[in-house]
């Protein structure tokens, strides 16, 4: 007589990994790149990784507006995007900044539209705030950002 034996099932343990830092993509004049956080913080922006190697480059002519498509938790968070650019003069212009998306009515993109259509973007930083709050120069109380992303643009004829 023949026995059989019962399969167990197999267990597979994998291995304990780090999550993945979030991704933000950004989309201009035809072509998308996908960049991990210059910086990346716990929610109360203390234990932070760093890489500075993070930095996307789109080449990017002027006046052309820039898609910008954040992950999930960061759509649910307080988050915003700033800005750098040139007029049509080539004059450096105050940098700006969106408003400030929070967890009330969550944020998946944002279009980043320049003031004038001659304006040339020069770099876009998407900022994701934690819960620490610190005095700025001027005295007003700013959130401090928990995780950067960088897009630098690429103007060369």
């Amino acid at each position: 007589m023949r026995r059989v034996l019962p399969i167990l099932p197999l267990l597979v343990v994998a291995g304990c990994a780090m999550p993945q830092n979030p991704e933000v993509t950004f989309y201009a004049d035809g072509k998308a790149v996908n960049v991990h956080p210059t910086q990346y913080c716990d929610v109360r922006s203390e234990d932070c990784q760093v890489d500075a190697q993070a930095t996307g480059v789109l080449k990017i002519r002027p006046g052309k507006p820039v898609q910008i498509s954040v992950p999930g938790d960061l759509a649910k968070s307080a988050w915003s995007v700033k800005f750098t650019y040139r007029n049509a003069q080539g004059d450096q212009q105050e940098p700006l900044r969106s408003k400030l998306f929070t967890e009330r009515d969550p944020q998946y993109a944002y279009t980043l539209v320049l003031p004038n259509p001659d304006d040339q973007l020069e770099s876009v930083e998407v900022q994701q705030y934690g819960s620490r709050i610190e005095a700025g120069t001027t005295g007003a109380l700013d959130f401090v950002a928990r995780g950067t992303w960088v897009l630098s643009v690429d103007d060369r004829e």
